[in-house]
């Protein structure tokens, strides 16, 4: 029998279970991504009701067997992030990443105050795209699926702003040796990668802005480990579908599907 106590964490989604449950999915900072049913939250007299909300600092409690755990208890340790607009559909976004790429139950405390990091960003208005790009090389690097950012994969050199690279997922980049013939999309000139550098590197400083070269190099480097299957939460953004406040939501969260986490 598992036992967890008062571990802070986060609601990254939920959805309706029976009559008046929930199935809630936890990032934790010591076990990571929980799965949890969270019995009698929806009856209109729960206590747990209220807690139980996206982008909300608990302390949680839950016991049990294996990978589907009972949530025991719930409660506020902090403030909860109010996020709007674009905002609130880029920290949708981080939820959906997190769902997607973890394990259940496998500690990643980093990964844990990397998320929190970006929900502060996003709550002080810093620059959005600079915010989701370094959350989302960030989050590769804490699963081990990064490059480096500096140098030729091939070659070892350092970038050169005059030439073009080829970018791939598993090892970087490699500059090519002639002018390239048509513009392929994981094609990147040196300057581009090495803006893409500063952004990341200078991101505690929010220094440099992300452009839509560092968009379509994160894109690339997340397929892979996403799948074919496409993210909700863009489509949600593009059609402005999602609660305007996370008031709006009847548990918050519940705006994104549920998904088939990795075991």
């Amino acid at each position: 029998m598992k036992r967890i106590d008062l571990q802070p964490a986060y609601v990254l989604h939920t959805r309706p279970y029976r009559d008046t449950s929930a199935l809630v999915d936890l990032l934790s900072l010591d076990y990571g991504l929980l799965r949890a049913v969270a019995r009698g939250v929806r009856g209109k007299t729960s206590r747990k009701r209220s807690a139980i909300q996206a982008f909300q600092p608990l302390l949680v409690s839950l016991s049990g067997r294996g990978e589907l755990l009972s949530l025991n208890q719930a409660e506020h340790a902090a403030p909860g992030f109010h996020l709007q607009g674009d905002r609130l559909f880029s920290a949708l976004y981080l939820n959906e990443l997190l769902m997607r790429l973890l394990h259940a139950q496998d500690a990643q405390p980093g990964i844990y105050r990397l998320y929190q990091q970006a929900l502060i960003r996003l709550q002080q208005q810093g620059p959005l795209e600079t915010c989701l790009r370094c959350f989302e090389f960030m989050l590769l690097q804490e699963l081990g699926y990064a490059w480096d950012l500096h140098v030729d994969a091939i070659s070892g050199e350092a970038l050169q702003p005059q030439l073009d690279y080829l970018f791939d997922p598993a090892h970087g980049y490699q500059a090519l040796l002639s002018p390239p013939t048509e513009r392929a999309q994981n094609l990147f000139t040196g300057a581009e990668l090495i803006q893409f550098a500063t952004v990341i590197t200078q991101a505690e400083d929010g220094q440099a802005a992300a452009d839509n070269a560092a968009k379509r190099l994160m894109r690339q480097a997340l397929r892979p480990h996403l799948g074919a299957k496409p993210l909700l939460s863009r489509s949600l953004f593009a059609a402005k579908t999602a609660p305007r406040t996370l008031s709006d939501a009847d548990t918050a969260g519940s705006v994104l599907p549920p998904e088939d986490n990795k075991g």
